[in-house]
């Protein structure tokens, strides 16, 4: 059975509108970038080899889309403050954003069965039971194994930078740790580059 464009918009439209305005602000933005990315879709639905990665496929040029946005925004070269690792910038979203462009790269340095149920969950959107008949583990195993991640990617971020955060948990200003060789800044500007 082949699937089509409209088989993949009616089952997945949703939680990809969803996944991007968790990620963009601008509801017009994101319903833009909703369009296009379904262009790209319809465009390669039948390049896609193996139905069963579908969702993958879908969330990956999701994020694709989601960080092409976000490249275009940043045309300027970064401040002065962004070169040397100190920030100080009273636009929580921008900080918050910044930052959470730095995660994807720090799931790397995760042992596998981590970074796998992390970018399953948080980057895909699939839950918890999803997960654990994905990975062939109870769900009480599967809902361990990402809050494990999720302390594991914590861990090396917080090796790497201090962050003040805001009573709502936003990021108000961060530095990086003179202690180690980490350069969040740098993670960040090599990522825009690419």
């Amino acid at each position: 059975m082949t699937i089509t464009t409209e088989q993949v918009w009616a089952e997945f439209n949703g939680r990809l509108r969803a996944f991007i305005l968790d990620r963009i602000t601008d509801g017009e933005d994101a319903d833009d970038l909703l369009q296009d990315i379904f262009t790209k879709i319809h465009n390669n639905l039948s390049s896609l080899k193996d139905e069963g990665r579908l969702t993958a496929w879908l969330f990956q040029i999701t994020r694709n889309a989601i960080a092409d946005y976000y490249r275009q925004l940043k045309v300027q070269p970064p401040e002065p403050a962004l070169a040397t690792g100190i920030v100080d910038n009273q636009d929580d979203n921008a900080l918050n954003r910044e930052v959470a462009g730095w995660l994807e790269p720090m799931l790397d340095s995760l042992p596998e069965k981590y970074r796998q149920a992390l970018r399953l969950t948080e980057l895909e959107g699939m839950k918890h039971r999803e997960l654990a008949t994905e990975l062939g583990l109870s769900l009480s195993a599967a809902k361990m194994r990402v809050r494990r991640g999720r302390e594991k990617l914590k861990a090396v971020l917080l090796d790497c930078c201090h962050f003040e955060l805001d009573r709502r948990g936003n990021i108000l200003h961060y530095h990086t740790k003179s202690s180690n060789h980490c350069d969040c800044a740098d993670r960040s500007n090599a990522k825009q580059l690419m």
